[in-house]
């Protein structure tokens, strides 16, 4: 299975400041939007469904950004996302968005999710199936900090 999901998007109007960029608040939603798609796309994996059928979820629990580039009116862009950490409670999510070419890197955002029992909104352990599905598509990385993160991966 591949650990770096891929999709691409376009900026929307509706979605931009008066300088045709890519609002900052709107950057998390458009990552956020593509890893749902991705995840049913790759794996069939629909937090929704989940949700109503097996009665747990994930929250977020924090989100780090960095905004590099700007993404402009129009624009396509590649998302890429990874799972870079997981434990028993949580998965902590890269998001890449990049120039659709991706050779420029745009923006840069981790993303912890709690996994909770939808009866309780309280954490709960992953069970047996999504700690093995999560573990064959972890991929985690060598920098321990979001800031050596970045310095990384603008010097690739």
């Amino acid at each position: 299975m591949n650990k770096i999901l891929e999709s691409k998007t376009k900026i929307r109007f509706q979605d931009c400041d008066p300088f045709k960029h890519l609002n900052n608040s709107k950057y998390i939603d458009y990552l956020i939007n593509a890893r749902e798609d991705q995840l049913i796309e790759n794996y069939n994996f629909d937090y929704l469904n989940i949700a109503q059928t097996q009665g747990v979820g994930w929250v977020t629990g924090s989100n780090q950004i960095a905004y590099l580039k700007s993404a402009n009116l129009s624009e396509i862009v590649t998302i890429q996302s990874q799972i870079i950490k997981l434990t028993p409670l949580s998965t902590l999510v890269e998001f890449r968005m990049y120039s659709e070419d991706k050779i420029e890197l745009k923006s840069v955002m981790w993303s912890n999710f709690i996994h909770i029992s939808m009866e309780t909104m309280r954490s709960k352990k992953h069970s047996e199936v999504f700690m093995n599905l999560f573990e064959s598509i972890h991929l985690p990385i060598k920098e321990s900090t979001f800031e050596e993160r970045i310095k990384v991966l603008l010097r690739k």
